[in-house]
C-alpha cells in the first residue's frame, strides 16, 4: 500500500483516540466532579504555623516570583502532574507527563517563542504519547505522535485550540508553563484584593516534593458569582528558587458533608531549571523521540 493510502487509513484511527495534548492529557472521563483523586484530596494544611496574611502580601510574593522567573529562568524540565475539570465541568483523571519547556524570556528578555515537549506516562491509555509545540513554527500546530502501533506510524499536526486538542482539556498548550501560571495568579489576586469575603493564610514549612516550601491558601466565604469562582485556592511557593511549584483550586461542595470539588491542579515535581535545552529538544527528528520519520 502506498504511503498516502496508509495516512488516509491512520488519520481517523489516530483522531479517534487523541483526547488531550495539553499539560495533562487524559481521556474523556464522565466521573462526578466531586470525585477527587487521592493525591489531591488533602484540601488544606492546618497547623501551628498557619497564619492569616493580607492579600497584598500574597500578591507581593507572586509578583516577585514572576519577576525572578522572567529574569532567571530560560528553560526547565519537570514531571507535570495535572488534574482538572474540562470546559464542560467534567473532572478528568489525573495524568503525568515529562516536560521540557523553553520560556518566552530566555536570558531575561521577553518576546521569544515558547517551546514545549511532552511525553505522557499516565494514564495508561495515553502512555507514550509525545507532543511538540513551538510557537510560530509548523503553522502554529502541535506535532503529536500517538501511543500504540497505529499511532506511531505517523505524526499528526493539530491546531492547539482544535476540537481534538481541546477535548477533555481546560486550557490549550499555549497556556502551559510556570510564567503563565504566575500571571494568572496575580490577575486573580488583584480582583480579590479588596474583597471582604476573601482571606489569605500562609504556612511556612509545608513539605512538597521532599522539601519545605511556603503554602498560601486563599479562602472565600461565599460564592463571588464571577467566572472561575472557587471556595479555596492553594499555591506552593519555592522561596529558594522563587517559583510556584503547585497550584490547586476547589469549587463549592454540594453540602456541608461533601469535600469541595477540585477545579484544577498543577504540580511541577523534580523541577530542574536552566538545563541548557536546545533546538533538538523540540524537534521531531530527535533520535531520542519516537515521532514518525
Amino acid at each position: 500500500m502506498k504511503n498516502l493510502d496508509v495516512r488516509l487509513l491512520v488519520i481517523p484511527l489516530v483522531g479517534g483516540v487523541l483526547v488531550s495534548v495539553l499539560a495533562i492529557g487524559g481521556g474523556h472521563f464522565s466521573a462526578p466532579v466531586h470525585a477527587l483523586s487521592e493525591e489531591v484530596a488533602d484540601v488544606a494544611t492546618v497547623g501551628e504555623k498557619r497564619q492569616p496574611v493580607p492579600m497584598s502580601e500574597m500578591l507581593e510574593l507572586a509578583q516577585e516570583a514572576l519577576r525572578q522567573t522572567v529574569l532567571n529562568v530560560d528553560d526547565y524540565t519537570a514531571r507535570l502532574i495535572k488534574q482538572e475539570q474540562d470546559r464542560g465541568g467534567v473532572l478528568q483523571p489525573p495524568s503525568e507527563a515529562f516536560i521540557k519547556v523553553l520560556t518566552r524570556h530566555p536570558r531575561g528578555k521577553p518576546g521569544g517563542p515558547l517551546k514545549v515537549y511532552m511525553r505522557f506516562d499516565s494514564p495508561a491509555n495515553i502512555q507514550g504519547r509525545e507532543v511538540i509545540w513551538v510557537e510560530n513554527e509548523n503553522d502554529g500546530k502541535l506535532q503529536v505522535r500517538e501511543a500504540g502501533m497505529i499511532g506511531s506510524m505517523m505524526t499528526v499536526p493539530l491546531e492547539p485550540d482544535s476540537f481534538l486538542a481541546m477535548r477533555g482539556q481546560r486550557y490549550p498548550i499555549t497556556e502551559l508553563g510556570l510564567t503563565r501560571l504566575l500571571e494568572k495568579l496575580i490577575q486573580r489576586g488583584g480582583v480579590d484584593r479588596e474583597d471582604p469575603d476573601v482571606q489569605v493564610f500562609k504556612t511556612e514549612g509545608h513539605v512538597f516534593d521532599g522539601r519545605e516550601r511556603t503554602l498560601l491558601q486563599i479562602e472565600r466565604s461565599q460564592p463571588s458569582g464571577r467566572e472561575g469562582d472557587f471556595s479555596l485556592a492553594e499555591l506552593v511557593l519555592d522561596r529558594q528558587k522563587n517559583l510556584v511549584v503547585r497550584f490547586r483550586s476547589f469549587g463549592w461542595p454540594e453540602s456541608e458533608f461533601d469535600s469541595p470539588p477540585i477545579i484544577e491542579s498543577y504540580e511541577y515535581r523534580d523541577l530542574k531549571i536552566n538545563v541548557g535545552l536546545t533546538r533538538d529538544d523540540f524537534s521531531t527528528s530527535n533520535p531520542d523521540y519516537t515521532f514518525a520519520k
